[in-house]
């Protein structure tokens, strides 16, 4: 007889440890497959210990976040919008898709990281499927340089 298992997934959206989490637990409920029944329910937010219990209006919150004009937020909303009536990459976007506004180079070490560590855990079983993946299913959005 097989279990069920309703398994709630909390997490923060940008959090890189989260995707760890969520992969690992896909694998062992891969390796569990006949023996458990998993009904995955997602929970994302995003931490922000700022905002006041009355919330914020979304466009505000873009702005103040990533200092994204209105005109970028349309554009990111389109092509989300885009990508979700194509269907093309098997489920809904739910991440905000921003234009980057403010960069701060890494130390040196964490430079090219990826590519140096291609076989360290977390990029050979995260970074390197999605680096992929991202390359095949957006290549025609993908500008040189």
């Amino acid at each position: 007889m097989t279990t069920t298992l309703k398994i709630d997934f909390v997490s923060d959206i940008a959090c890189p440890w989260c995707a760890v989490g969520l992969a690992s637990l896909e694998k062992a409920l891969e390796r569990l497959q006949g023996e458990v029944k998993a009904e995955l329910h997602f929970q994302p937010f995003e931490l922000n210990p700022q905002m006041g219990p009355g919330g914020q209006d979304l466009g505000e919150h873009l702005t103040e976040k990533y200092g994204s004009t209105p005109e970028q937020q349309a554009e990111a909303l389109a092509l989300v919008v885009e990508m979700n009536a194509s269907g093309e990459l098997g489920s809904p976007v739910v991440t905000e898709v921003q234009p980057l506004q403010h960069y701060s180079a890494a130390e040196a070490y964490h430079q090219d990281y990826f590519e140096q560590h291609p076989n360290q855990g977390y990029c050979a079983f995260v970074v390197g499927p999605k680096v992929e993946k991202c390359l095949t299913t957006f290549k025609r959005l993908i500008q040189p340089g």
